[in-house]
C-alpha cells in the first residue's frame, strides 16, 4: 500500500556498525525545517548508540559461558594432576 504523504528522510550509508550496511530514518514533522546538518548528527549519534542485535549478543554470552567453563575445568585438571606429581595429595 502506498500512501501521497511526503516525508523527510535521512539515509546513511556508512553507518560505522558492522551488522548494519545502511540505515533510513524518518524525521518527525515538527523538525523537518531544521538544518539538515543537525539531523544528520543525531542521525548519527543515534546509530552508534545502537549495540548488536539480541541474538547475536546471546549467542556471545553463551560462548563466553562456555568457554569459561571449559577452562575452569582444564585449570582444575592441571591442578590436581600436579599436586599428584608432586606427591601432595
Amino acid at each position: 500500500m502506498i500512501k501521497g504523504i511526503n516525508r523527510q528522510m535521512i539515509e546513511v550509508s556508512q553507518t560505522g556498525s558492522m551488522y548494519y550496511e545502511k540505515a533510513l530514518l524518518i524525521v518527525k514533522p515538527e523538525f523537518a525545517s531544521a538544518q539538515q546538518q543537525i539531523l544528520e548528527r543525531e542521525a548519527l549519534k543515534l546509530l552508534k548508540s545502537m549495540d548488536a542485535p539480541s541474538a547475536f549478543k546471546r549467542r556471545k554470552v553463551i560462548a563466553m559461558r562456555v568457554a569459561f567453563t571449559v577452562l575452569s575445568a582444564v585449570c582444575g585438571g592441571l591442578l590436581v594432576y600436579f599436586m599428584f606429581k608432586l606427591g601432595m595429595l
